[in-house]
């Protein structure tokens, strides 16, 4: 059993069938014995971007996180902590978040964000 959080693009591209998630990345998020993780702060980045007009997703995205199984993963003040001292390779206070929390539960993140190799974290890269 593995244990992945899903960055916020990797969500999108799950819940809309997107073509860039790759084979590997659908394989384990589908695989029902792996743990998958959505953090807060997905929900929240998305909630910006789409009173911005710069994205459209579900209206019920914390339902349809539930009727897909996923764990939805709370903000706490102890990863708050840890993304305020990570090293600042990362300015996207989201990805710092998401970062810290991997790091703090011991999660492997599927991204195809290239910055979060700087840190100590495992990576499953979610293109193909």
């Amino acid at each position: 059993m593995r244990k992945l959080l899903l960055d916020t693009h990797t969500l999108l591209w799950w819940l809309a069938d997107h073509p860039r998630i790759g084979v590997k990345a659908k394989s384990l998020i589908a695989e029902p014995r792996n743990a998958i993780y959505v953090c807060a702060v997905s929900h929240w980045e998305i909630s910006i971007n789409k009173s911005l007009g710069k994205l459209s997703a579900a209206e019920n995205l914390d339902q349809v996180v539930g009727e897909w199984g996923f764990t939805k993963l709370p903000i706490s003040y102890f990863h708050g902590d840890q993304a305020g001292a990570l090293p600042k390779h990362h300015k996207d206070p989201f990805d710092r978040m998401l970062i810290a929390q991997a790091q703090s539960e011991g999660l492997s993140i599927i991204t195809n964000d290239e910055i979060f190799s700087c840190y100590s974290v495992q990576i499953v890269k979610a293109p193909r």
